[in-house]
């Protein structure tokens, strides 16, 4: 009988564990963010994330204004200038990076050889890119840069560039991987850069 109170109690006690340690997540998506500062201005993007076959795609809108600021080496009459001409420009920043921190341009991510895999990377990419804005306009990517790390970082980033997008438009990037073979994926950017 003793050993039978003792049998009942942990496995109540277990069931409790189990209750209580359930699964507790919350039915929305986290949201994650990147901070962009320079020259005591900042201002905080949504960071989209999508997760296929051990490789992490993240996608960020860079804020113009940011960008601006820092090709111009804090020239506020130039940034504002060129703000008004590039109003309806819109930069993404999109980073790749392998599960296990691998050079990701190996061949055996990507069926080419790595100097094939890096002029893909920074030149043939843009055409992988698209964008639909909120008020249905598809736009391809006008330009690319491929930040070279050269193995310092874990990861591999672009900066993709697109025209003629109204400021008001929420937007969505299209990723057609042709580079990785992992088919469309979509990242929903629904809200825009907000200044801090």
């Amino acid at each position: 009988m003793k050993y039978l109170n003792q049998l009942i109690f942990f496995v109540f006690l277990i069931a409790t564990l189990l209750v209580s340690c359930g699964d507790s997540k919350k039915s929305g998506v986290k949201q994650e963010y990147k901070y962009f500062s320079l020259k005591q201005q900042g201002w905080k993007s949504k960071r989209v994330n999508q997760f296929v076959n051990n490789i992490n795609y993240t996608a960020t809108e860079v804020p113009l204004q940011y960008y601006l600021l820092k090709s111009t080496k804090g020239n506020y009459k130039t940034v504002d200038s060129l703000y008004k001409i590039s109003s309806k420009e819109r930069i993404i920043e999109v980073e790749f990076q392998h599960v296990k921190q691998t050079d990701l341009l190996l061949s055996e991510y990507t069926n080419k050889s790595y100097d094939d895999a890096v002029k893909y990377m920074a030149f043939t990419i843009e055409k992988d890119f698209t964008v639909v804005t909120s008020s249905n306009d598809t736009i391809s990517c006008s330009g690319v840069n491929f930040e070279r790390n050269f193995k310092v970082a874990p990861f591999k980033r672009v900066l993709l560039y697109f025209n003629n997008i109204n400021h008001k438009d929420n937007i969505k990037l299209i990723y057609q991987d042709q580079l990785f073979g992992n088919g469309i994926i979509k990242f929903n950017f629904n809200e825009t850069p907000l200044k801090l």
